[in-house]
């Protein structure tokens, strides 16, 4: 797989309304689950503890915090999208944002991204990228929406 790569505000233009790309399947495990519970102070046990997901969770298992799905998603662009000749990136916000179904416990997940607009902010360059996280083997995603970054381009 090869990241798009983009050198200008006219060339990321270019690609509106197109799928820019999607990433790897990265497998979300309990260590990582454990340790974004430690970052966040969230511990409910439908995340933490394993043998109580086992035996009262209708998943039988624990499952990822949404927040944890969607702290991926920065990685996961990564992999998807070079933006050469900027000064800085600068995440502006989330729109229309839906959690479709749990990531249960080592499942792979990858995102799916397309230009949905893009705008020219005196020199600023607004990208509102629609995505879906999608599970692996499953129909719906885990997470879908628009996301919206602002690039500086020099």
């Amino acid at each position: 797989m090869e990241k798009l790569v983009i050198n200008s505000y006219d060339e990321f233009a270019s690609h509106l309304g197109e799928q820019l790309g999607c990433s790897e399947w990265l497998e979300v495990g309990q260590e990582r689950i454990n340790l974004f519970a430690d970052a966040t102070l969230d511990h409910q046990w439908i995340h933490v503890d394993v043998e109580r997901a086992k035996r009262e969770s209708q998943y039988k298992s624990t499952i990822a915090h949404g927040y944890l799905t969607l702290s991926l998603l920065p990685y996961m662009w990564d992999q998807i999208i070079e933006v050469n000749n900027i000064k800085m990136l600068v995440n502006y916000g989330m729109d229309k944002m839906r959690f479709g179904q749990p990531v249960i416990t080592g499942s792979r997940i990858r995102l799916v991204t397309t230009l949905h607009n893009i705008a020219n902010l005196r020199g600023i360059c607004r990208a509102e990228i629609a995505f879906k996280i999608e599970i692996e083997g499953q129909r719906k995603p885990a997470l879908e929406g628009i996301a919206s970054f602002l690039y500086y381009f020099v």
